[in-house]
Order: C-alpha cells, then structure tokens, then sequence
C-alpha cells in the first residue's frame, strides 16, 4: 500500500484534471443539445409531433447528464479545496458526502479522470467504505446524485413542458389547435359581463356651482402663455416679469416744472372771485353792464 501522502498528492492532480474534463464535457453536450432543439423546432414546425416527443428524450437525458456533471464538478472543487483532510486515516464527516457520491457516480460517466479519482479514494479508505457507497446502505451519497443516475423514461408532463419552451424559443405557433381554440373564444361576439364604475368624485351642489368663478380661458387664447410661478417660503406672492423696454422715470427738472406748475394753478385759483362764478349762466360769459352793476354794488 503506498503511503498516504503518495496518495493524495495523485488524488490532487486527478482532481484538477477532473475538473477541467469535466467542463469540457459539459461544453460539447450543451452545444450539441443546442443543435437538437433546433431540430425539435423544425418537426414542430412541419407538423411531427409523434416524432418530436420521441426524440425530445435524448435531449432531457442530456440535460440531466450535463447537470449530474455540474454537480461532479463542484465535489472535486471541494475536495480539491480540502486536500488537508485527506490525509487523515478516516474520512472526515465534512468530506464524506463528496467522496461517497463521486465513488457511486464515476463508473457511471465517460470521464476517465474522475474514475481515476474514484480508484484512488477506493484505496485511500479501503473496500468497505467502498462498498457502502456503492450500495449507498448508510445513505450519505447525496439524493440528487441518485435521482440524476435513475434510468426512468421522463414524464410526460416533462416532454410537454419541453416541447412547449423549445417551440417558444424558435417561435414555432405550437400547439396549433390550443391556439385556434383561443382565437375563436377570443372572436365571439358574445357580450361580456360589465363591471360597474365607481364615482370618482363627488357631484357639487347647485349652491356651489353658483358661487364657482367661470374659466378665464373662454375668449381667444393668446398663442403665448406663461405659467405663474408656484409660491415657496422665500417668495410667498411671486410675480410675473416679463421682458420689455424699461419703464421711463421723470428726471429732475421734469419734477421742478411739474411742483411750478402746481403752485401757480393753486395760487389762481385762490385769487379769483368766487362770487363771479354765480354769474355765468350756461357757462357763459357775463354782459358789460353786469359788471358795472356789481361793481357799483360793492363801492356801495
């Protein structure tokens, strides 16, 4: 028996070799299950159905192959990871799931680095801890690592499933027949029963309607329209300015003329007679012998 560092040092070259195989692999058959779907789309489109559910098969056990591999992949990730525990004489309890599941699943793939890695755990533990995870009597291979090896025909809840996403994908109007049905449901002139409106708002009172200010925007409307500006708490009243020519102020001998002006005005109006105004009549001017009378009166 070789020594036990011998042994994981060879595990550990395995393991990276795995590694890569395995996302190699995984590469071919999702490109090569590519090709296939496409296929599937064209008897979809050409009306062989019986053919297509066939052949959809391979295309499932594809899948569930590449996702076994993916799983693979991740325990010799972690075992790689962890090579420090393997040099331990027993198997550590942290490992346990990761090397039973590779010992249970390698012989039943193509990879040949991964059943090199299978050997070499064979006989880093012994024989009966083979044989019990190729029995999986103590049921530490995980579950999903037995569900992908289980060799059951799919579904058919999964083959419908199946061809339904790959005729969406390619755009393939299938199945023809639930899709006619919807357009005649679609088509029918029967009525549909109606759902009653809410009231949005409440209806005003006459009352208020006759206290409401008409709209201001009855008459023509100027083409040019300014928003008024919203009040904040810096500008409480904001006003509109709008461009234009500058508002002309009177300088300062425009306001001495104007003050003069007054004066005099004020000045005459405090010297006439107010009694002379008695006499206009019809806002005419009063006779010369009107005068004469009224003067005569006043030397009197």
């Amino acid at each position: 028996m070789a020594p036990s560092s011998t042994v994981v040092a060879k595990i550990k070259v395995q393991l990276k070799l795995s590694i890569s195989r395995l996302r190699m692999v995984q590469q071919k058959d999702t490109a090569i299950a590519k090709q296939q779907r496409r296929a599937m789309a064209q008897l979809l489109e050409q009306g062989k159905e019986e053919s297509a559910r066939i052949r959809v098969e391979n295309i499932i056990h594809s899948d569930i192959t590449t996702e076994l591999l993916e799983i693979l992949e991740l325990y010799c990730e972690l075992l790689l990871a962890r090579t420090g525990l393997l040099e331990a004489k027993e198997c550590d309890p942290g490992l346990e799931e990761a090397v039973k599941s590779i010992i249970y699943a390698a012989p039943r793939t193509d990879i040949k680095e991964l059943q090199t890695v299978r050997q070499l755990l064979v006989e880093k533990y012994g024989k009966d801890f083979a044989l019990a995870a190729v029995d999986n009597s103590d049921g530490k291979v995980a579950e999903r690592v037995v569900r992908k090896l289980r060799v059951d025909p799919p579904e058919r809840a999964l083959v419908q499933a199946y061809l339904e996403e790959i005729a969406r994908t390619y755009g393939v109007a299938w199945p023809k027949r639930e899709q006619v049905r919807e357009e005649d449901e679609d088509d029918s002139d029967e009525p549909g029963q109606g759902q009653a409106v809410k009231v949005l708002e409440v209806p005003m009172a006459a009352e208020e309607l006759s206290k409401a200010t008409p709209p201001r925007d009855l008459g023509p409307r100027s083409p040019v329209s300014v928003a008024p500006p919203s009040p904040s708490t810096d500008n409480v009243n904001p006003r509109i300015r709008l461009p234009g020519p500058p508002e002309l102020k009177p300088g300062a001998k425009m306001m001495g003329l104007k003050r003069t002006a007054a004066t005099e005005a004020r000045s005459e109006g405090k010297e006439a007679d107010p009694g002379s105004r008695k006499g206009l009549v019809g806002g005419k001017i009063p006779d010369v012998d009107e005068l004469a009378k009224r003067f005569a009166e006043l030397k009197r």
